[in-house]
């Protein structure tokens, strides 16, 4: 197998044992990228002189039989919302094209502390507002499954990396899907832990967090492995679970999944939470690929929580949020902002104290129903996405199968029901849609059981590899590599 095509629990065993060398693997990353990322646009800032120097790095630590780290060696790609010394972070906006970091974030400061080979950043919408990967700097991000479609967002750049072998990991971040569905687009696992997993160090204490950073890989083990990295101590961090020693999230217990017993799981499924418009295409794909699973449970039962209010209290919260970190942005540059973020800003400011308080309460209404539901079920089944990938150009879905979306974000509404309750929740591949692009399905865990709701997942993950219909996609680099450069497109750069 190719180096860069190697699993990330794959590569550092062989690592480890002095079969590959860290070079090695680096160079192959490098070779990948340098043939297929100008078809598809997912890597944006990248150093490659500077990696094979991580690299190098590496390896001399390993030839000498230093502790490593359990990232050791594997190459990373970041989000560019992220900040990673001597990269330019611009979050997608034309406000910070040349905007270069000076220091890394307290994430990459940990990953860098267990092993990992920085490779470079990848691409956005512009501040992460969008299920679509497009912006005024570096343009649009394409499905390596068929690029005249959408790769998702707002983490498409990643989930294209990862799903292309440009790295094996990639980091994410997710408020209504942004990691999660990206991932389902391209073939690929991503998690969304239950918050205060991962940290982060700018977090409000106001509100129970809509967003959280998570972990991007192409199996669950690789997912669970870089998440042992990402959980760390931040008192920085109101909601972070993980405080000294005291805490139920060991690190350690993510880098060896245990077993989960499928036949005594009770299973829930369901295609639309009661509320999500959900494409018919994806209710008849869901409803194909659980008939050649859903024997395996000790139950599965066609049922929800009830998510009375979901899309109130969702559009308030975020809408706050956004508002207020975006306000003066708008005011002060409004031609230097995208379509999503005035939209965000608008919608935010018509919102009264009173809306504020309600959507909270709603929220905790939906909370607490879901924990009653969990007394009964230890798992959701559902799809990732409401829509299979759309063309690129649509900047987001204004209706599905006829009906209206109420804002650019509605159609994320299957992933951001168990973000408003925050409940641990991954996208594992499940095949293909009856469209023939990648299609995935989200496994939704009870709130802090992350390590029971990824040892489920990889349970399922090996019992798919076993069925040609479920089991991951590959995507066909060596059509990539013949293919027009993506900046070539009419409409490439900037937002349709």
């Amino acid at each position: 197998m190719i180096p860069c095509d190697l699993s990330a629990t794959q590569a550092r065993r062989l690592l480890s044992s002095k079969q590959l060398s860290a070079v090695e693997l680096a160079e192959s990353c490098i070779a990948r990228a340098e043939a297929v990322n100008p078809a598809v646009n997912a890597l944006v800032s990248y150093n490659h002189d500077l990696m094979l120097t991580q690299a190098r790095d590496a390896q001399r630590e390993i030839d000498q039989g230093k502790p490593l780290g359990v990232l050791h060696g594997l190459p990373l790609c970041v989000k560019d919302m992220v900040d990673v010394v001597g990269f330019p972070t611009t979050y997608g906006s034309e406000l910070y094209a040349d905007n270069i970091a000076t220091s890394d974030d307290p994430m990459i400061t940990q990953l860098r502390q267990a092993g990992v080979v920085i490779m470079g950043k990848t691409n956005n919408p512009e501040w992460s507002a969008g299920g679509n990967t497009r912006n005024a700097v570096y343009g649009v991000t394409a499905n390596p499954f068929d690029l005249s479609r959408s790769a998702g967002g707002s983490s498409g750049g990643s989930a294209v990396a990862v799903a292309c072998g440009m790295a094996p990991l990639a980091t994410g971040s997710d408020t209504g899907g942004s990691l999660r569905s990206p991932a389902a687009f391209n073939g690929v696992v991503g998690f969304r832990p239950s918050p205060g997993v991962v940290p982060g160090s700018q977090r409000s204490l106001a509100l129970l967090p809509l967003s959280t950073s998570g972990p991007m890989a192409r199996t669950v083990a690789d997912t669970a492995l870089m998440l042992s990295a990402m959980i760390r101590p931040d008192r920085r961090d109101p909601w972070v679970s993980v405080v000294e020693e005291k805490s139920h999230h060991n690190p350690d217990s993510y880098t060896h999944l245990p077993s989960s017993d499928l036949s005594s799981a009770r299973v829930a499924v369901t295609h639309d939470f009661g509320f999500a418009i959900t494409e018919s295409l994806i209710a008849e794909t869901f409803l194909d690929k659980l008939h050649r699973f859903g024997h395996v449970f000790a139950s599965l039962e066609h049922t929800h929580p009830d998510c009375h209010g979901a899309d109130r209290a969702f559009s308030v919260l975020r809408g706050l949020l956004f508002s207020g970190h975006h306000r003066e942005l708008v005011r002060n540059h409004p031609s230097k902002v995208g379509p999503n973020i005035k939209a965000n800003v608008k919608e935010g400011a018509s919102f009264s104290a009173l809306d504020v308080v309600e959507a909270m309460n709603l929220q905790t209404q939906i909370y607490r129903r879901w924990q009653t539901f969990f007394e009964r079920h230890d798992f959701i089944i559902a799809p990732t996405t409401t829509i299979s990938p759309r063309n690129w150009h649509e900047l987001y879905p204004s209706e599905i199968d006829g009906k209206p979306m109420e804002s650019y974000y509605h159609w994320l509404s299957m992933a951001y029901a168990s973000t408003l309750v925050g409940h641990p929740s991954i996208t594992l591949p499940a095949g293909r849609d009856l469209n023939g692009l990648p299609f995935g399905l989200q496994i939704i865990g009870r709130r802090g059981e992350d390590l029971a709701t990824l040892a489920f997942a990889q349970e399922l993950e090996a019992l798919f590899n076993t069925v040609p219909e479920l089991s991951r996609p590959q995507v066909d680099t060596k059509s990539l590599c013949n293919a027009q450069p993506l900046s070539f497109s009419e409409g490439f750069l900037g937002f349709g």
